[in-house]
């Protein structure tokens, strides 16, 4: 018990070293959350204008999620913005590391991988959660967006489930931006398809038959779709337990998968002397 208390607290002071050193880092851009308010603006008064070209003409195929155009494509919009965390944190901080020469120095620590991984993006989802919550504040307060009938309970839930599977993808791509050395095919894809197919901007519903197929293969679908209904709709866990299972499904195969992938990543890049960058 007092080894696993060590270790927990070794590896808490490890992360918030991490945190700490991102956080002051973030500090040295003092315009960078000025700008990214200013573009979570642009972003709304956008789709505000458009929600109101679509008018009630869209209300029956987004009853579900309570029929306002502009509610849905912004919490589409501003959770989506989790997989651009996962996809360019992991990735980016290890390019970053590996750039000025410290990712050997960190892997030949007692630092586990899992550690390295989670402390590395850990800052990058505080950041994003923090955006989140501008969109989610301008939207209600400045546009109107009604989320009185929120149900934070279930919310959380899902965006736990949902910051976790992410992440089981963002690590797989750190991991193959590792070995290919060549930028991040599977990010830049997952950045355009994800959006097209998860249904951000519109409701799944509206794809024909044979692109149905590639929106239910990806964990957005259903983190969207459950979180539309819980923060519009004040679902509760019943309502969204198909898309709970299978976000949980998509955490329980990526998170081991993506772990086990980015430690062969470093196993082969050790062998080959590639840790420093080139």
């Amino acid at each position: 018990m007092i080894f696993l208390r060590g270790y927990r607290n070794t590896m808490l002071r490890k992360i918030l070293a991490f945190i700490k050193r991102d956080f002051t880092l973030a500090l040295s851009y003092k315009f960078d959350f000025l700008f990214h308010t200013g573009t979570t603006l642009v972003s709304l008064l956008t789709f505000f204008f458009i929600g109101k070209l679509v008018g009630k003409g869209a209300e029956g195929i987004l009853e579900p999620y309570g029929g306002d155009y502009f509610s849905f494509v912004i919490i589409g919009i501003a959770f989506s913005n989790y997989l651009n965390a996962a996809m360019g944190s992991f990735t980016g901080n290890l390019r970053w590391e590996q750039e000025l020469g410290t990712l050997e120095v960190i892997f030949l620590t007692p630092t586990s991988i899992f550690t390295v991984l989670l402390a590395s993006a850990l800052w990058d989802f505080i950041f994003t959660t923090l955006m989140v919550f501008v969109y989610l504040i301008l939207g209600g307060f400045v546009f109107g967006m009604d989320l009185s009938h929120a149900n934070i309970l279930p919310a959380a839930v899902i965006l736990v489930l949902t910051i976790l599977s992410f992440s089981g993808l963002g690590i797989i791509s750190a991991g193959l931006g590792l070995i290919l050395k060549e930028g991040d095919p599977l990010g830049w894809f997952l950045g355009g398809a994800t959006k097209l197919f998860g249904g951000v901007y519109f409701p799944v519903a509206i794809l024909p038959l044979w692109l149905k197929g590639i929106s239910y293969l990806l964990p957005l679908t259903y983190s969207l779709n459950a979180l539309r209904k819980t923060l519009l709709k004040g679902a509760g866990f019943c309502d969204v337990s198909q898309d709970v299972l299978a976000l949980f499904m998509f955490v329980l195969v990526l998170l081991p998968l993506s772990l086990s992938f980015f430690s062969y990543a470093i196993r082969r890049l050790k062998r080959e002397g590639g840790l420093i960058h080139q």
